[in-house]
């Protein structure tokens, strides 16, 4: 309800015997285009002693056979009110059909009117380059949604959680146009004109992955990081393969590997198993003979191929400013031409402008990396480099990779220490162990 009647109906409320007043409009399709909510509102503007009144259609309400005129006057509103709505929907339809999307674009799109009228939506960057980069991030399986939306929104994405949802179930990002069901057609998918961000088959990736029990999915995870080396041990006793579970006690929570086996009673505290297991690896290091090889390894396989990556980057980046920069150019002279107004020449000019902008926040950065790569060129870690330095900083899959490089052995069932690695025949050949 509006604000200005509902304190006009508080103030009629507190005087009862005030005398009759009129609330006046032109037509009756000004007063409501409901006819149900408009009965209900004569009938409580009547219980304030006030009569509504159109100025082009008058009608007394107090006569019996003007029900007949006030039914006329306000079905004929809401049926014109309908027929527009079901126009305007049927228009929007036949738009996606072709191909088109009509009203506001979706995120990382905007809308576009080129100087001869046609509408139609672009990429807007960085928005575009964020959302790529998060379906990437998807399709790796290594993040959950909640993850990688905090992720991105560090990066500068303005998204919220309920958007970001609806985002990566939409498949107007790779090209394709929702058509909704009505009661005559079913659901259609059709090729949209507009430019995708990311393949079919990307999405069709991500699809495949968020579709799964999401709340198991959190769970494994976060146990998995308690539990970096099940499936890599052996009970002691029964010989079975460790498992890990969480055990719940009454201030906190423990967590342990155990045997799978139903008479066994196998239980190891996971923290001492795995802080035995990186004090193992604290004491591997790389043979002085092996630096310079890996030296020439790093900077070919990671300096080199992260350098040239930077710079192919580097270059597309200085492309699409050329590329905005003749934008700006064109609009200019279409404006000296009078092919578009004043009005129209600010708009695109201040667009471009935001896109520049952006453009060369980005290439400063990939500039940065760029530099980055030349200091470290040729550097490799001190003689006291260990395999803990980068066990510590990996993700779970990176660590289990380790783990399967330097598989632990038996250990001691009282001091849970473990009695050796055995490292992978290869790298036997470039590490030792130091006692």
């Amino acid at each position: 309800m509006n604000p200005h009647l509902t304190d006009f109906a508080q103030r009629n409320r507190k005087n009862p015997h005030r005398p009759t007043e009129e609330i006046l409009f032109i037509k009756w399709d000004r007063f409501s285009r409901n006819i149900e909510y408009a009965y209900q509102m004569i009938r409580m503007l009547r219980e304030l002693n006030v009569q509504p009144m159109a100025i082009d259609q008058p009608i007394d309400l107090e006569v019996p056979e003007s029900i007949v005129m006030l039914a006329v006057n306000l079905s004929i509103p809401e049926a014109e009110n309908s027929r527009r709505g079901r126009t305007t929907s049927d228009g929007m339809r036949r738009a996606r059909k072709l191909g088109r999307w009509p009203g506001r674009a979706p995120i990382g799109y905007t809308n576009r009117i080129d100087s001869d009228g046609k509408k139609h939506i672009i990429p807007k960057l960085p928005e575009a380059d964020y959302i790529k980069w998060s379906f990437e991030q998807l399709a790796t399986g290594g993040f959950t949604i909640s993850q990688v939306r905090k992720m991105v929104c560090t990066k500068g994405l303005q998204c919220s959680k309920n958007n970001f949802w609806k985002l990566i179930r939409n498949p107007f990002y790779c090209g394709i146009i929702r058509i909704p069901a009505n009661h005559l057609e079913e659901i259609q998918f059709v090729e949209g004109i507009h430019e995708p961000l990311i393949s079919q088959n990307l999405f069709q990736q991500v699809q495949l992955i968020i579709n799964k029990d999401r709340n198991k999915r959190c769970i494994n995870d976060h146990l998995k990081y308690l539990f970096p080396l099940r499936g890599f041990l052996f009970c002691p006793w029964c010989d079975r393969k460790l498992t890990g579970s969480v055990s719940h006690g009454k201030s906190s929570k423990y967590p342990y590997y155990h045997c799978t086996g139903n008479k066994c009673r196998g239980r190891f505290r996971a923290e001492m198993l795995n802080n035995s297991y990186e004090e193992k690896l604290r004491k591997i290091n790389i043979r002085p003979e092996a630096y310079e090889l890996l030296s020439f390894v790093l900077e070919d396989g990671n300096i080199f191929t992260c350098r040239r990556q930077y710079t192919d980057e580097r270059k597309n980046i200085l492309n699409d400013i050329s590329k905005q920069e003749l934008h700006i150019s064109k609009a200019r002279k279409f404006f000296l031409d009078e092919k578009i107004d004043f009005d129209d020449f600010s708009k695109l000019k201040k667009e471009y402008n935001e896109i520049l902008k952006q453009l060369s926040k980005q290439l400063n950065s990939i500039t940065q990396k760029i530099i980055d790569c030349d200091l470290k060129n040729g550097t490799w870690p001190d003689k006291n480099f260990t395999i803990f330095q980068p066990y510590k900083d990996l993700d779970i899959k990176g660590k289990r990779d380790i783990i399967n490089l330097f598989t632990p052995t038996s250990f001691n069932t009282t001091t849970l220490n473990f009695d050796s690695l055995k490292i992978n025949k290869a790298l036997s050949q470039i590490v030792e162990y130091r006692e």
